[in-house]
């Protein structure tokens, strides 16, 4: 890539927003190189979903937004022009049929990740986009308030006419994921919102966790407290780790978590293994085990309501010995024994690191992005596109539909934008 090139759009990262950024604006005509840090397209997108890849969800657009939080309705506009039926669509013309799974979410029906990056990079280069792998980015140069050049990590200086900063967030580093947007972004007048990790895992105090690590719980209704005031009431998976807690359940809300912690909130968790039941009737279960158990073993009873994993722990929680006999079992013993599987409760002390988290809430103030185009109002002809953006979803494929769509837009608008100067 030689200094005296001039490209008509720069765009910076080949993950899913990127290589869609970038085919959209060579399909529109604009002259297009496609830089990436790393030696491959898509090496996050070709891992996303444990390697399956949940391109998006069957959910309308009214609660796909919802799924983003407050922000999501930056993304009306961006939906409004490519949303879910479009981009089916579109992976239909590359050669990735999809099927709808549990829960509303999308995946490729050969269930590879890899195919899908595949073939969303060789649709890139078919669209006339000129990809450089191992091309590292410096940092942006503006000049009287417009993009008017990048500058590579080996001193080149490249002039350009817009670019799309799709750099994506600061989690899983070791595929390019390492916040560099961000800063380039900060650094020629933007407002970064806080960095921070969602759909992450969670520490918790104490020795519970570490006891129960490796056991997965199905089925349990998991209540959350900031400040001893219940703010979540869900139902779902969760697994204890050496460190806390994960699983569906956990990861889904952790961002709530996350920002509660940060603002220096007492998060506690109540977890109810018996949700099925209320208390009278799992009360009423509770004496008819025990009186059938007569003089067996405490130990031999709790096998049959809980895993083998969890049988100590209760017992020492619940202070009842496991080798008492079921009938000498009090009534006291049992309201304990009760209350333990209705709440167990543990305390969630931090978060795993942001590298731990599937994605990065915080990011680029929308504040400062039109979402009719995707273009900076700080800078002319710098867009956006992804994760670099301060949104972020649970899991569902609500993520990587941002992606797609955001960069869609960027990719029509920044080579509209350059070709109407022309």
């Amino acid at each position: 890539m030689g200094e005296n090139q001039i490209y008509d759009v720069v765009v910076i990262g080949a993950g899913p927003a990127g290589m869609i950024a970038a085919g959209q604006a060579a399909l529109a005509g604009a002259r297009v190189v496609l830089l990436e840090k790393t030696d491959a397209p898509g090496k996050k997108l070709s891992i996303t979903g444990k390697r399956r890849c949940n391109l998006t969800n069957a959910a309308d657009l009214p609660e796909f937004i919802d799924h983003f939080g407050p922000n999501g309705r930056f993304l009306h506009q961006a939906f409004g022009r490519f949303f879910r039926d479009d981009l089916l669509e579109f992976f239909e013309t590359i050669g990735v049929n999809t099927e709808t799974e549990r829960g509303g979410r999308i995946f490729p029906s050969n269930g590879d990740a890899q195919f899908v990056t595949q073939q969303l990079s060789q649709w890139s280069l078919e669209a006339g986009a000129h990809v450089m792998l191992r091309s590292p980015v410096d940092q942006l140069v503006v000049e009287n308030g417009h993009i008017s050049a990048i500058t590579t990590r080996d001193k080149q200086t490249i002039p350009v006419k817009a670019v799309i900063l799709c750099t994506g967030g600061a989690t899983f580093t070791g595929t390019g994921s390492t916040g560099d947007g961000y800063y380039m972004a900060q650094a020629v007048g933007h407002t970064l919102i806080p960095l921070r990790p969602a759909l992450v895992p969670l520490k918790t105090a104490g020795k519970t966790a570490q006891r129960l690590q490796g056991l997965s719980l199905r089925n349990i209704r998991l209540s959350v407290f900031f400040d001893q005031k219940k703010v979540i009431d869900t139902f779902g998976e969760m697994l204890f780790t050496h460190f806390g807690i994960s699983g569906p359940v956990v990861l889904t809300h952790s961002g709530e978590i996350v920002d509660a912690l940060r603002a220096g909130k007492h998060v506690s968790l109540s977890v109810d293994l018996k949700p099925a039941l209320d208390e009278s009737k799992l009360d009423a279960r509770l004496l008819r085990e025990l009186d059938q158990g007569g003089k067996q073993h405490v130990r031999t009873m709790l096998k049959r309501l809980l895993p083998a994993k969890m049988i100590a722990v209760c017992a020492d929680q619940s202070k009842i010995p496991l080798d008492r006999l079921c009938h000498q079992v009090t009534a006291q013993d049992r309201r304990r024994l009760l209350t333990w599987l209705k709440n167990l409760r543990l305390e969630v002390t931090a978060s795993l690191p942001l590298n731990a988290g599937m994605v990065t809430m915080g990011g680029v103030s929308l504040k400062e992005v039109d979402p009719r185009t995707m273009m900076s109002k700080v800078v002319d002809g710098l867009f956006f596109a992804g994760e670099v953006l301060d949104l972020a979803a649970d899991t569902g494929g609500f993520n990587l539909q941002a992606a797609f769509s955001t960069g869609w837009l960027a990719g029509q608008y920044a080579a509209s934008q350059t070709l109407n100067k022309k």
